[in-house]
């Protein structure tokens, strides 16, 4: 067989938008120059969390100069953009308000201006409905907004009742905005007959075309959907763009002009979902050694008003339970509630982080009520590898590799002794206390729908010897082009110069599975591999042919062909070969193998394999005002084998950050009337410079192949690392359990902000005395 020596990947190369990025020279959909006679929309909005709508006065927005068209849900009755078909979620409310912020109608006017000014000024007429905006009255009320799962595995109850110790309790974590760079936005550009491009900043490009071909009422062939690039998604473009995209193209067909939608950032953030806040109720049984025996959770988490993908991420939220540890019997059940509040969606982790919530509160409950180590209750409760390996969802963990990932971090961060000065310092000093953590992370990697593990490339190379490149996962800024882009030009034994990356193209490759699920390299690397091993094999066969040698004899590497004892220039051979009729274009497949999943009887392989880190992270707290400061974090991660170290430590840098600021910052309010009240950069803190740890290390871990046969034994790093966050929510958590001694656990939830962290304090102080 034909070799090629894989010069690109397993080495840095910066993101292939990187000087454009810094030069501000990357267009993004609203840099595309404006086609002559392009309308603007936008949205107005519900005032009311659950009401009737009696009448809906729209003359004076048809008056404002510039409008030029008015749409309501009665005129798109029937257009449904639910993303599970569970046909709940109208474009546009026609006559029913589900949550504070529904869209009604939508404004298409000359300019972007005149079409926001003119949305507020609609006269509505509204019958109050009586509300759930929370998880409390959405419980007692009991609606859910699609079917929950149980898992279970062994007799949970049984298990409990017969532990020496049991400890039961309930931990809350708030939502989190995705606060994307750039916001959403969707230009719809009408072409002859039934046809419409639309660019569209989504995660989903299929998923786009499927949704504006069922609004238009056309054939999936008569729409395009392109995607260059996001300026961030976070999974908050895997449905949310739907109704800015179907909008765009309905007003540019009905008016046959291009149609471009960018909400204002306050709109985006009150009309698009969020990350699913939860509450865990939890039962716990464990021995004197701290190892756990049995254990009972119910997730119920926030949905909003319509389904969405609530479903699966309650889903994930209960296959993430576990986290690294074992549980001998466990009963796990989700409540995924209907709320009168805006539809939450897909975010990094994907509920996985939500399960995790769960697993790290019980550590850290079982270390407190036994005067043990947190760390060593994680240690003893960790996955085994031959036996203690199979997940409450009955999948065998065969890669554990957790234990020595903990352990190099361990002595690389030199955690006990800096736990000693810690606990030393905090002996001496009555106002600053420190605090420290140590926790890891193993999570699932692969689509829990199934039939979303696939994936399509098309590569071109032409016979000047370059390579054009196009695959259906999308760039948001996470550097999956340039990891595609090298594994193409390794498999012809170029520099990864010589592979341009095109735009997302449902006209090129069609029926893409979405950019999630941190499977953006596992499934496109593949496929994109697989078109250029054809091309290379047909070389290959050729060159073979023509200088009548063995196919084994040929080999690609540094631009050159070494064929026998001969070498040409990789160019040379397109170029011959393109002379004997050759062909040099090839499209590529790939699907995940193993994979199956029974959600009716909770049992199967839903992952592939699993991702595994672990953090260390110091903290200092004040106990006056609650503030706190990240002073170190250490980081060893699993990324398998590396296509691109640099980009890899970036993704690890920015997930922990994020997974950071949910946990501590981050907090969404509604007030009693069901409003967003945090829907600005002003009310609502992401962790800026001045946040981010003072000390900050981060490692991959070395000599660690995949053991499943991924795209060059590498492993998915896009959601993981979001957990290690965790390291400093428990160490703010230590910091507080100084105030009594570590002799009780604080039952801080999240977001830990710092009147959070300053009431906790009250309440360990009280209950201390």
């Amino acid at each position: 067989m034909t070799t090629a020596e894989p010069l690109a990947v397993h080495r840095d190369a910066p993101h292939d938008s990187a000087a454009r990025h810094v030069a501000g020279s990357a267009p993004y959909i609203d840099d595309l120059p404006e086609l002559p006679g392009t309308l603007h929309l936008a949205l107005g909005l519900a005032e009311r969390a659950h009401a009737r709508v009696l009448d809906l006065d729209l003359s004076a927005v048809r008056a404002v100069p510039g409008v030029v068209l008015v749409l309501t849900g009665a005129d798109l009755s029937g257009l449904d953009i639910s993303p599970v078909h569970a046909h709940d979620e109208p474009i546009l409310a026609d006559g029913l308000v589900e949550f504070h912020g529904h869209p009604l109608f939508v404004v298409a006017a000359e300019t972007r201006d005149a079409a926001r000014r003119a949305a507020r000024l609609a006269r509505v007429t509204y019958e109050d409905l009586p509300a759930a905006t929370d998880i409390a009255s959405a419980r007692a009320g009991a609606k859910l907004v699609t079917s929950p799962m149980t898992l279970t595995r062994g007799d949970a109850a049984a298990a409990i009742a017969d532990a020496a110790h049991v400890i039961e309790g309930r931990v809350t974590v708030g939502g989190q905005e995705h606060f994307y760079l750039e916001s959403q936005i969707a230009l719809a550009i009408p072409g002859e007959g039934d046809e419409i491009r639309v660019h569209s900043s989504t995660q989903h490009p299929s998923e786009v075309q499927h949704m504006v071909a069922h609004a238009l009422d056309v054939p999936l062939h008569c729409v395009t959907i392109e995607m260059r690039r996001m300026g961030g998604g976070f999974g908050g473009k895997e449905t949310s763009g739907n109704i800015f995209a179907c909008l765009a193209a309905i007003v540019a067909k009905r008016c046959r002009r291009p149609a471009k939608f960018r909400p204002d950032r306050d709109d985006d953030m009150i009309v698009t979902g969020k990350r699913h806040d939860f509450e865990v109720d939890y039962r716990v049984g464990f021995g004197d050694d701290g190892v756990i025996i049995g254990i009972d959770g119910t997730f119920a988490a926030r949905c909003g008003y319509s389904a969405d993908l609530s479903g699966p991420i309650t889903d994930r939220a209960l296959f993430h339970a576990d986290n690294a540890y074992y549980y001998p019997a466990a009963r796990l059940a989700s409540l995924p509630l209907k709320t009168n509040t805006v539809s939450n969606v897909a975010f990094r982790g994907f509920g996985g982080p939500q399960g995790v919530v769960l697993a790290e509160r019980v550590m850290d409950e079982i270390a407190y009520r036994l005067g043990l180590d947190p760390l060593e209750v994680r240690k003893r409760n960790l996955y085994g590898t031959d036996t203690r390996n199979v997940t409450p969802y009955h999948q065998t963990v065969e890669d554990n590799i957790a234990p020595r990932i903990i352990a190099e971090l361990e002595a690389s961060s030199d955690y006990a002794a800096r736990k000693a000065r810690i606990r030393a310092f905090n002996a001496k000093s009555p106002v600053i206390k420190r605090g420290i953590a140590l926790t890891p992370v193993k999570f699932g990697i692969s689509f829990t729908a199934t039939w979303y593990n696939q994936a399509g490339a098309l590569v071109h190379v032409y016979t000047d010897g370059s390579v054009m490149l196009n695959h259906g996962g999308t760039e948001m800024g996470q550097g999956l082009h340039v990891k595609i882009a090298q594994v193409v030009a390794s498999e012809f034994g170029l520099d990864v110069g010589a592979v341009r990356i095109t735009a997302t193209d449902t006209a090129k490759v069609p029926n893409t599975s979405a950019t999630a699920a941190s499977s953006g390299s596992d499934l496109n690397g593949m496929a994109a591999q697989s078109a250029a091993r054809q091309i290379r094999q047909r070389l290959a066969a050729f060159a073979a042919e023509r200088w009548q040698v063995a196919e084994d004899a040929v080999r690609f590497a540094a631009g050159q062909v070494e064929i026998g004892g001969e070498s040409i220039p990789f160019a040379e051979l397109c170029r011959l070969a393109y002379g004997a009729r050759v062909q040099l274009s090839a499209s590529g497949f790939y699907k995940t193998p193993k994979i199956h999943w029974d959600r009716a009887s909770g049992k199967g392989r839903p992952f592939y394999y699993y991702a595994y880190g672990a953090a260390c992270s110091e903290v200092a707290i004040d106990t006056l005002t609650g503030e706190y400061r990240v002073l170190r974090v250490d980081i060893l991660h699993d990324v398998g084998t590396s296509l691109n170290p640099a980009i890899d430590i970036g993704q690890i840098e920015g997930g922990f950050v994020q997974g950071m600021g949910w946990l501590t910052t981050e907090e969404l309010w509604w007030d009693g009337k069901g409003r967003l009240r945090t829907h600005a950069p002003s009310t609502y803190k992401i962790p800026a410079c001045g946040d981010r740890p003072m000390v900050f290390n981060v490692a991959l871990l070395d000599d660690n192949v995949n053991m499943e046969e991924t795209i060059f034994r590498s492993k998915a790093v896009g959601e993981p690392p979001f957990m290690l966050g965790f390291s400093v929510f428990h160490a703010i958590s230590d910091a507080i359990a100084s105030l009594a001694d570590y002799r009780m656990c604080p039952h801080l939830d999240a977001p830990a902000t710092p009147e959070r962290v300053l009431a906790t304090i009250d309440a360990v102080r009280a209950r201390a005395k």
